[in-house]
């Protein structure tokens, strides 16, 4: 496998070897060692897959005080894929990137923990998967605004799904500092 760094420090592509012929293809979504040794992720929890529609808009979400790690990828469909540093202290801190991902490449994008999480949907419909390194704990649930000016994420399309969680949720820079992954 290949591993990609972006230009937030811990935020990786991975574009995973895949073997192919005529009959189709193989690939590992997931190996523990071979994850390891390019420092993504500890044991994963759990494991999630969503299904939307194009110009869906998921996120920005994160875990407190339980922040999650997340091995994210499309198994049908195109999304661009957003990580957001909320680290209180780091050089990044508000930063965001953004990969394109889809079925055909196969690429995989690790966002650790401290960063939120947010994806909208290219294609005409997108199903996503995730490995989580905590479980999903409601109490813990908490988004910042996708569209935070602060922030500036350039979605590539007008959101024509958003839910009301999402909608509802605060700038980056109205939650307390103590209420952010460290």
């Amino acid at each position: 496998m290949k591993v990609v760094e972006t230009d937030l420090p811990g935020v990786l592509v991975v574009e995973p070897r895949v073997f192919g012929d005529d009959r189709g293809w193989f690939l590992e979504t997931w190996r523990a060692e071979r994850y390891a040794e390019q420092g993504i992720g500890p044991t994963f929890v759990q494991s999630n897959c969503s299904q939307s529609s194009r110009g869906v808009l998921r996120g920005l979400h994160y875990q407190w005080p339980e922040p999650q790690g997340k091995l994210v990828w499309v198994t049908a469909g195109t999304v661009f894929d957003v990580a957001v540093d909320i680290r209180p202290g780091s050089d990044t801190f508000g930063r965001w990137t953004a990969v394109e991902l889809d079925a055909d490449s196969h690429r995989q994008l690790w966002i650790p923990e401290g960063f939120a999480h947010g994806f909208q949907v290219l294609s005409e419909s997108a199903t996503f998967n995730y490995l989580c390194t905590r479980p999903y704990r409601g109490e813990f649930d908490a988004a910042i605004a996708w569209s935070d000016s602060d922030i500036g994420i350039d979605w590539p399309l007008e959101p024509s799904g958003v839910s009301e969680k999402d909608s509802r949720a605060p700038a980056l820079a109205d939650v307390a500092r103590d209420q952010l992954p460290s």
